[in-house]
């Protein structure tokens, strides 16, 4: 094995460890790499000159790309949202409506769970919040300790999978990337690109799938062991304007699906337009929950975004033309009048949330999380640069390649690597470290690149369950009663890690879970 082969895995092993020691994750990927680029100039098989490539690296990756624009603006929504009760609306009223049946709490966590996760995508959120209020509930009730906290962390992770996911924009970045770097070492110079969008098409069906498999699961357990998951007493159930508080519960945040995802899978936005779509609907959702009784600005300006995006996505509304028809004209004046509505009920909004001190919050967890991203992004392009400089790329793909099974076979080792990282790494630090070596060699195996994502994702997803530093277990441990042991935690999750490796399995075999969708919609 030659001396720059050698550099290439010490370097991945010794950022693995200090990693799984809690280093900090930028400063350890960039300053491993900066060590090991010198053991490389002092061995000659590496040049300092490669360094000058990385601001153009940086500035293209992060500054200037306008996909990872999606990410504090997704964040944002997720955390207004949080802030705005409307987990805890969904919760009661999801609880009320299956409480009856047994396993009906858990059935409601996991729908509660797939609906934050479509409108919010933030599992540390959506973990805690569910935690808070579900958990003491159902171990009131009599439901088994372990499986409580399974299906609140597991409903808890569904925002790695179901879009709109801060793990797909981050991974359909990668992919993108790497789709392109394989397409040209194969000689094709104008591929088809792969957009966050697609990923998102993609991940829909086998997350609805995820969820649907919880459900059965949960529903199973309650048949053949009735007393680890009893109904609550009809006498409980406070039934009274169900169907009301119901309708009050799904109605906004459906509306805001719609309207983020819907934006997104008919064409009419990219992903970082819906984002901010999403950021404007969860801000006027927080003013109008404050009080509702003065609830018009409000109503007003999300029918004003309405119009808008039917208008702008319909007519020409281009100012400056030489000729310019009635209907365009009436077009332009009706979408300057809606976007005056609009701005007013920003500004109510914003007064109000800042008034109860939620925006100050909101903001500051938002640059707290996009600033991690971020700076991990930048550590991460210089770990990239440093492999790629030492061969490592090369070695990686004459791995992969020599495999026996081929594609399968490569295939099969990348996720059982990526599986088994999960036990030890965040998804971020996954997804900046593992995917862009392997991605390039695995689409240059004619893998269709948004399967590949949504395996990927859903291979991530696990490590937010896998013991001992699943993220889920830690964000439960931290606000669940102290009669719930860690052990409890750790085992109610193995049956969701296991429904997770079937989900995965399943998806190998029929890779068109995740490919007809997108061919449906883009074409």
């Amino acid at each position: 094995m030659e001396i720059a082969e050698i550099l290439c895995l010490a370097m991945f092993v010794v950022t693995c460890g200090f990693l799984m020691l809690g280093f900090p994750v930028a400063f350890t990927l960039a300053g491993t790499s900066i060590f090991f680029a010198a053991m490389g100039v002092a061995t000659d098989v590496f040049s300092w000159s490669l360094f000058g490539a990385l601001p153009s690296r940086i500035f293209g990756n992060a500054m200037t790309n306008e996909v990872l624009i999606a990410v504090p603006l997704f964040i944002f929504m997720g955390v207004m949202l949080e802030r705005s009760k409307v987990a805890e609306e969904l919760l009661d009223s999801m609880g009320m409506l299956f409480g009856s049946l047994r396993g009906g709490l858990g059935v409601s966590v996991s729908i509660v769970g797939a609906l934050l996760a479509a409108s919010t995508g933030i599992v540390g959120a959506t973990v805690v919040t569910m935690g808070l209020l579900s958990l003491p509930t159902m171990l009131k009730r009599g439901y088994n300790p372990s499986l409580a906290c399974g299906s609140i962390c597991a409903a808890g992770t569904l925002g790695q999978i179901i879009p709109p996911s801060i793990v797909l924009v981050l991974l359909g970045d990668q992919i993108s990337n790497a789709y392109s770097d394989a397409q040209r070492s194969l000689g094709n110079f104008s591929p088809e690109p792969v957009s966050v969008g697609d990923l998102f098409a993609g991940a829909l069906i086998p997350g609805l799938g995820l969820v649907g498999m919880y459900i059965t699961y949960q529903l199973l357990v309650a048949w053949f062991k009735p007393e680890t998951s009893p109904p609550i007493p009809e006498e409980e159930l406070n039934v009274e304007g169900l169907g009301k508080r119901i309708a009050h519960a799904l109605i906004p945040p459906i509306i805001l699906i719609v309207a983020v995802l819907g934006s997104i899978l008919a064409g009419v936005a990219t992903p970082t337009e819906a984002a901010a779509v999403g950021s404007v609907g969860a801000l006027l959702l927080a003013g109008l929950r404050l009080d509702e009784s003065h609830g018009i600005p409000f109503y007003g300006a999300g029918l004003a975004l309405v119009v808008m995006l039917f208008m702008t996505n319909t007519m020409d509304l281009r100012l400056g033309m030489n000729e310019t028809s009635g209907a365009n004209m009436f077009g332009i004046i009706a979408v300057s009048v809606c976007s005056l509505v609009l701005a007013f009920g920003i500004f109510m909004a914003a007064k109000r949330v800042w008034d109860a001190n939620i925006l100050q919050t909101v903001c500051r967890s938002t640059m707290d999380i996009t600033s991690m991203v971020f700076v991990i992004l930048i550590g991460a392009s210089v770990f990239s640069l440093v492999f790629r400089g030492l061969g490592g790329d090369d070695m990686v793909h004459e791995l992969l390649s020599d495999l026996p099974g081929g594609v399968v076979g490569a295939m099969l080792v990348v996720m059982a690597v990526m599986f088994v990282l999960g036990f030890f790494l965040d998804f971020i630090e996954i997804t900046f470290v593992v995917v862009p070596i392997v991605a390039p060699v695995l689409l240059m195996m004619d893998l269709n690149p948004v399967w590949l994502g949504v395996m990927m994702a859903m291979n991530l997803q696990t490590s937010f369950l896998t013991p001992p530093f699943g993220f889920a277990l830690f964000y439960l441990r931290g606000v669940a009663p102290k009669e719930v042991s860690t052990m409890q935690i750790y085992k109610g999750v193995v049956p969701f890690i296991i429904i997770q490796v079937i989900g995965l399995l399943l998806l190998s075999f029929f890779p068109g879970l995740a490919t007809w969708l997108p061919s449906v919609i883009f074409g």
